[in-house]
Formats: C-alpha cells, structure tokens, sequence
C-alpha cells in the first residue's frame, strides 16, 4: 500500500471494487435521473434513480419476478425476461412522469444483444428518452427469444441433453420452442395493464 502525506486511501467501494465514482460523478452531473440496470445469474431488476444531496431516491422500479404475474413463465434471467422488465420499468416511469434518463450499468461490460442493452430496448420503446447507440440494440427476434427457441429445436434430437438444459422449462410444462410465442402475449399483456390503468 502507498505511503506519503499526499496519499489519500480510496473510498471503501472504489477499493472493493463496487462503484467507479468518475462514472458516477459524470451521471449525477448529466442532472438526469440514472436507468440503473442489474442482473444476477436468474433475475433482472431495473430502477430509474434520482439523486439528491442526502441519498439517492428511487423513483421507479421493476424486477423480473414480476413477471409471472402477467402470465411468464419463461426464465427470468434472459434475453426475453430483461426486454420486458425494460418494458415494464418503462410504463411505470411514463405514468410517474419520467421522460428522460441516463443508462447506468456500474461495473458490468457491454457486448451486442447483451441483456442490459434488451432491457434499455424494453424501456425505449415506452418512450423514455434514453442516450444510446441504435445500432448495439438487440434485434426483435433475439429480444423475443428466437434463438432459445432455435437452440431447443437443435437439442430435440436428444432427450437427455433437451431435459438437462430446459428442465426448468420442463418442470412449468412449458416447450422452449413457443417462446416467442409466449413472450408475445406476454407482452401484450404487460402494454394492456397500462393502457386499462
């Protein structure tokens, strides 16, 4: 560890590698509320963040186990379940009068089609005014799961590999292979709920 009178030990999050205060400074001085996206290993949870001199205030939030209250039972942790917790986040935050804000992602790294850009899509489309690159957003076919389905269709010609990796899928006796399907009407149900509120 550095040593001197002019060291200066950083915060405990910067050293625990948790928060990028450069970033965050940038953010908060944009003056626009932050679309704050996270994702583990099964679940999406997307906020929209103001921040105020005594603490951040969350304005708006969703999670993807909120999902199956409108009829998905799809994995919330892909592509399809980040695009509708972006769509579900993104009505919330019109009917809160929240028309702008700025993608925070922390720490995570961006790649094409990746789940945080389907879930900047999803609350896009709402018509929440959010800076980005049209060209990194993930096509329909992959936010609507196409590709799932495609990868189900390949792994059909083997029962044990087939079960192995949608045996999530199997256990809601639910097929991988009308995802697309399902994700579409679950999205419709998600539009209609706003629309009758």
């Amino acid at each position: 560890m550095a040593k001197g009178p002019s060291y200066n030990v950083p915060f405990r999050r910067r050293r625990e590698g948790k928060t990028d205060y450069k970033a965050r400074r940038a953010l908060i001085a944009s003056g626009l509320p932050r679309l704050v996206v996270r994702g583990t290993s099964k679940y999406m949870i997307i906020q929209i963040i103001e921040a105020g001199v005594t603490g951040d205030k969350v304005a708006v939030s969703a999670s993807s186990r909120e999902l199956t209250t409108y009829g998905w039972q799809g994995s919330c942790g892909n592509v399809p379940a980040a695009y509708l917790t972006g769509l579900l986040c993104g009505y919330r935050a019109v009917t809160s009068d929240v028309k702008e804000a700025v993608l925070d992602i922390g720490l995570q790294t961006l790649s094409r089609g990746a789940r945080i850009l389907a879930a900047l899509r999803g609350v896009v489309d709402t018509g929440v005014e959010v800076p980005h690159d049209k060209s990194v957003l993930p096509d329909e076919s992959r936010t609507s799961g196409q590709h799932i389905a495609d990868y189900a269709n390949q792994l059909s010609s083997d029962p044990d590999i087939y079960q192995k990796r949608f045996s999530k899928y199997m256990s809601r006796k639910f097929k991988p292979e009308k995802l697309p399907e399902h994700f579409s009407s679950t999205k419709e149900s998600i539009i209609s709920s706003f629309k009758e509120g």
